[in-house]
């Protein structure tokens, strides 16, 4: 009954999704202020149109977040659904093929910045409580939803929304399609979230910049300084030098080396693929393993000296470098953040100054996948698409759903319906609409079963 009105109304729905991609509601950007708020209220509307109740566009400091809710099963499940509608910057523009913010269909795919990431797959939440309103009047569960603008910036004011709400949004599971299948047919229900903690290094040496000429060989270098200090954060073999920084990191068991090396992976095909000649990392793991369930240190950028054309000869005052780090277990982001920071100190080349500067940080999260709103999850996806998914650990970092996790105390279901190629944050960003329409029998089989 559900493959029948999904193939009824999904013309409907297609141009529905194209509307909404086409309000550029770019977060990180000042300028685009008023085009968030124009995708918060297009949002709740949606929202009202699908059939849900008590319908709020929530003011915060920064960008509004949206929610309703619909709770008239009794004694049946209440699921937290959670998704957001703002969008990376569209640069660089010269890579589109079209414009980001005007949708169009090629081969069975929608292109548009937002597509995949976030509006296209949070789509197909609103319309499945739609496509079940229109078939049975109500829904099979109690459901809430609660979409932001900021996830694009790190969330900054909903953990606190969270907080401050936690009755408004209590739940039995918190619901989200931000990630990916490992490959077209091939669903998969992330069970593991790495944590984040990105900062800034600063080395400073002279009060100016110095003619190499005269100076060079008799004073310090920032750069030469720099380069000291980011070779002395690894060890030749891949592991991270710093003191402390693996406190917390548990020793993966057999049984989690096993899920993970059961999700398909090809060294030969992803060495051609990124034109590289050899892969690389901390000894003793594969690496699944080390994107996956292994923490890291990343070096993301390096500023310093002369940048223009040509050559300027000269020894420079400062010099930076970005750095991220990917956290896993029960590391802390601000104990390794004070463990790198020592590391820094202690390793200071001489006649330099030092800075570090944090900027964004997340904890890790850890799920099981035998979690019955998982294992319920899973059930919907073999149901629809004829494949059991997968349950790969995703390297990345989705901050606020640690906060949702530890808040709220409800399991978090990551059923996300987009695929690794669909160039999420880059140029051409699409979203196969395979995945969207299987994705509406998907979510509504999923919300039966529960």
């Amino acid at each position: 009954m559900v493959k029948e009105a999904v193939e009824l109304h999904k013309d409907k729905f297609i141009e529905q999704l194209k509307e909404y991609l086409s309000i550029p509601s770019i977060s990180s950007l000042s300028k685009h202020k008023n085009d968030v708020r124009e995708a918060a209220e297009w949002t709740a509307n949606a929202l009202k149109e699908a059939g849900m109740e008590n319908v709020e566009v929530i003011s915060t400091d920064g960008h509004p977040i949206v929610y309703g809710d619909w709770l008239h099963a009794e004694g049946k499940p209440t699921v937290l659904v959670y998704g957001h509608y703002d969008v990376q910057p569209e640069d660089p523009m010269d890579l589109w093929e079209t414009p980001p913010f005007e949708p169009v269909i090629r081969d069975d795919k929608i292109f548009a910045r937002g597509a995949t990431d976030d509006k296209g797959q949070l789509f197909i939440h609103i319309k499945a409580v739609d496509l079940l309103m229109k078939e049975d009047g109500e829904l099979p569960v109690n459901l809430k939803f609660v979409i932001e603008g900021e996830e694009e910036i790190a969330s900054p004011n909903l953990a606190p929304f969270i907080s401050e709400n936690e009755e408004k949004l209590a739940c039995d599971a918190v619901v989200i399609s931000d990630t990916s299948f490992i490959e077209k047919g091939q669903p998969a229900i992330c069970t593991s979230l790495r944590g984040a903690l990105a900062m800034e290094l600063i080395v400073t040496t002279a009060n100016s910049d110095l003619h190499s000429g005269t100076y060079g060989g008799g004073v310090p270098n920032s750069i030469h300084a720099l380069v000291q200090l980011l070779d002395s954060l690894h060890e030749e073999n891949g592991r991270i030098a710093v003191d402390g920084f693996y406190n917390g990191v548990p020793e993966p068991t057999e049984a989690l080396r096993k899920e993970v090396a059961e999700v398909p992976f090809e060294e030969e095909r992803t060495k051609e693929d990124l034109g590289l000649e050899t892969l690389f990392g901390e000894e003793g793991f594969t690496f699944q393993e080390r994107v996956g369930i292994r923490p890291t240190l990343e070096i993301n950028g390096i500023t310093g000296g002369f940048q223009g054309e040509g050559l300027k000869t000269i020894v420079p005052k400062e010099a930076s470098a970005k750095i991220s780090c990917r956290l896993v277990g029960k590391q802390d982001p601000q104990r390794v953040f004070e463990s790198i920071e020592r590391h820094i100190h202690g390793f200071k080349p001489a006649g330099c100054k030092v800075q570090l500067q944090p900027y964004i940080t997340a904890n890790p999260v850890a799920i099981d996948s035998q979690n019955l709103f998982i294992q319920k999850a899973a059930s919907a996806f073999e149901e629809v698409y004829h494949a059991s998914p997968l349950f790969p650990k995703e390297g990345g970092s989705i901050p606020i759903v640690e906060v949702f996790g530890r808040v709220l105390k409800a399991p978090v279901v990551l059923m996300g319906f987009g695929l690794p190629t669909e160039n999420l944050h880059a140029p051409n960003e699409h979203f196969h609409l395979e995945n969207f329409t299987k994705g509406l029998e998907t979510v509504c089989a999923y919300l039966k079963k529960l």
